[in-house]
């Protein structure tokens, strides 16, 4: 088992969870993170640090769309070990938003560290 990041995500990108993942599997992309399946450990620590609730283990079938995204984007997007200041400035405004992967997601890579 791993983890994955779901839509909830996107223009959220809080980022707390980066803080508490011990082994940096998480990648940044310009509006959203996914989790590198190769890296996760299954620690659980990153799921209870994300405010959007974005974080599922891949055993739940809410996960299973996201599964394939998270391994293709993982293997381009840049590793990120810090949240130091990359919250979105409207990133509370689009927590809960339905849809967003459709609306707002984007292919394009983020700065990572």
């Amino acid at each position: 088992m791993t983890f994955v990041v779901t839509d909830a995500c996107i223009r959220c990108k809080f980022m707390d969870c980066v803080e508490v993942c011990p082994v940096e599997c998480f990648r940044e992309g310009e509006n959203m993170l996914v989790i590198d399946p190769n890296e996760c450990i299954d620690c659980n620590l990153c799921l209870p640090e994300c405010p959007a609730d974005a974080i599922l283990p891949d055993i739940e079938s809410a996960a299973t769309p996201w599964i394939e995204l998270n391994r293709t984007y993982a293997a381009i997007w840049p590793a990120v070990s810090s949240n130091a200041g990359q919250r979105p400035p409207d990133a509370e405004a689009f927590k809960g938003v339905a849809g967003k992967y459709e609306q707002y997601f984007s292919p394009r890579p983020g700065q990572g560290d």
